[in-house]
């Protein structure tokens, strides 16, 4: 008996029947008008060689005139059961073009399309080994002069950046450009990683010492190694930094420690890089074809200079370098700053004794841990998420199949129930004069994130040392001077200190690209992180993607890897796609590659 099919699955395959139809016979004007008014198109990698956002039909009209031809999508195929709620139909499906295997994702009113996912997930001919396809390791039987996996490791190891460019160089070895090196080396792309401390994870085990991930583990595994089923929750700086050292180890990574790169530049006759490193103090050259910047969203640490801070007689130090509150018990402590980690080193400075201030210069957007857990994460990342099914996988291409238009509207409701149900929690900060916000438009966390990286503290403990007063709060103030001896406001008064933190974030990826390469390709490329919502720090024209990352930008052969755990996941596989389609000669046209409306 043949299985019965719900309404919603029937609806879901009608539509995406009707849509490869008319894609197979390039009846442009008909695929256009499967879709609504207000209709969103995001796609990563797939049909744009790019990762893009096009939005009604004109612009899906435009998409569709300029890569139909190459791309030749077909076998559009539902991929499980499709559901239905409140008046929207929604369901997955896998599909293939010229070059490519993709997985989409589909919501639907009254029959029409709303929004639509589309994403590659491999490309033929060159699919990762894995499953019934993964290699033998071993060739039985009797062969002179055989080479070890030891030996081979040993001679790619001793050959790569040597006698033997690689295709790829990632500057950064943190999980940015550990990720993006194991997706590469699953595709054969041979890449170096460079990493400037001594061991990989340093870039973690180097932070103050009380610091431990504030996202939960469901959000933050790597490629291929998810964390095991007993990993904590929240896990601690040093337990990342090892974990990945191993990783490094167990995926057969070319990292190299103790690497700096001292400049670079793009050889338009050559169209390679030439990249000066200095590796274990002697200089090596490498010319590889793509340069990789994996510095994460912040570049490199923005330390304000104050009148008179080269007066100060105590200690001053940015938050990157701080090293705990164990040595400042009985001290005064200034920390400017008001997000993640001015509260995390607050609340360890008082832990050990001292007396702290925080300086607030600016309104902060502040999420209880466990509401933020159980609202904004709960559905997609948990153990109740995986037991009802959704995969890690599947949460990451649910939450990218949100376009950014319309994504502070699905944030919206979840911090206004945040608002309410922690209401004594807010109110109490705000009596002790913290100032507050959700966002300009009151959408929280995430947008804020997108939109600008900062601003925001998912609360594990500090708070309540503010509200209590433990922690010492001047609000709406701004520095104009140090002392020898404390930090002067612009309210009239002093803080004596004897330590002042930093507490106040990382320049631009951008920063990085002028710094190693040049100001010209600099703003060149422009602006890197945020969309042009048109809030604060993220100016408008609205872009509808996070600039510059994970795609093409205006300088050959030069891109942009970072964000937190889950972003360098999840996108990392649609970046090392683009390279290794590169590498192979099959990549197509970049479709609306991003212009550059701001330069840093």
């Amino acid at each position: 008996m043949d299985a019965i099919v719900s309404q919603p699955s029937l609806t879901v395959t009608g539509w995406l029947d009707r849509f490869g139809a008319a894609l197979e016979r390039r009846d442009i004007a008909g695929a256009a008008a499967l879709f609504a008014a207000e209709c969103y198109w995001r796609d990563l990698v797939s049909f744009t060689w790019n990762i893009k956002t096009v939005e009604g039909r004109d612009q899906i009209t435009d998409m569709l005139s300029a890569v139909l031809a190459d791309i030749a999508p077909r076998h559009f195929i539902i991929e499980g059961e499709a559901n239905e709620a409140d008046g929207v139909t929604e369901g997955w499906f896998t599909f293939e073009t010229a070059t490519a295997r993709g997985r989409g994702h589909i919501r639907l009113q009254a029959g029409l399309c709303w929004t639509l996912l589309t994403t590659m997930t491999e490309l033929k001919g060159f699919e990762e080994p894995h499953g019934a396809t993964r290699p033998m390791g071993a060739a039985h039987g009797v062969q002179p002069g055989r080479k070890s996996w030891l030996d081979e490791r040993q001679e790619e190891a001793a050959t790569l950046g040597i006698t033997q460019q690689p295709y790829c160089v990632i500057i950064g070895g943190g999980q940015g450009g550990i990720a993006l090196g194991a997706r590469l080396r699953r595709l054969g792309v041979p890449s170096i990683i460079l990493e400037k401390n001594e061991r990989a994870g340093d870039s973690w085990r180097k932070r103050y010492k009380s610091l431990c991930l504030h996202d939960p583990v469901w959000y933050d595994h790597l490629p291929y190694l998810p964390f095991p089923d007993h990993w904590p929750v929240f896990s601690p700086k040093d337990k990342i930094g090892d974990w990945l050292e191993s990783y490094v180890k167990i995926m057969e990574l070319n990292y190299w420690t103790h690497s700096e790169a001292q400049s670079a530049r793009y050889d338009e006759a050559t169209g390679t890089w030439v990249i000066e490193v200095l590796r274990n103090g002697a200089p090596i050259t490498l010319r590889p074809q793509h340069l990789v910047l994996a510095t994460g969203v912040s570049g490199f640490p923005n330390v304000p200079r104050y009148p008179g801070h080269e007066t100060f007689l105590g200690e001053q130090h940015h938050s990157s370098r701080h090293p705990g509150g164990e040595a400042y018990a009985g001290k005064r402590a200034v920390v400017i700053g008001s997000n993640n980690s001015a509260h995390d080193i607050c609340a360890g400075l008082w832990e050990h004794g001292a007396d702290v201030t925080m300086v607030q210069r600016s309104s902060t957007h502040i999420a209880r841990s466990d509401t933020l857990m159980e609202l904004a994460l709960g559905g997609l990342y948990s153990e109740q998420a995986l037991a009802s099914g959704i995969t890690t996988d599947k949460a990451d291409l649910i939450f990218a199949s949100i376009p950014y238009r319309i994504m502070a509207g699905f944030q919206k409701p979840v911090y206004a129930e945040m608002k309410r149900r922690d209401a004594d929690f807010y109110a109490r900060l705000e009596r002790a004069g913290f100032m507050l916000d959700f966002g300009d438009d009151e959408s929280g966390l995430f947008m804020k994130y997108l939109r600008r990286g900062s601003g925001y503290y998912i609360d594990v403990g500090a708070s309540e040392l503010v509200a209590n007063g433990s922690i010492k709060l001047k609000p709406g103030v701004s520095v104009t001077a140090i002392t020898p001896h404390a930090v002067a406001l612009s309210d009239g008064s002093e803080l004596p200190a004897d330590l002042i933190v930093y507490a106040t974030g990382y320049g631009s990826m951008n920063g990085w690209a002028a710094k190693l390469i040049s100001q010209e390709v600099a703003d060149k490329v422009g602006k890197c992180w945020g969309f042009g919502s048109d809030t604060t720090k993220d100016p408008g024209p609205f872009e509808g993607e996070l600039r510059n990352m994970w795609k093409p930008t205006q300088q050959e052969g030069l891109w942009f890897h970072g964000g937190n755990l889950h972003q360098s996941r999840h996108y990392s596989l649609y970046l090392a796609l683009q390279l290794k389609a590169r590498m192979e000669g099959i990549a197509g046209a970049v479709y609306g590659r991003q212009p550059v409306y701001h330069r840093a």
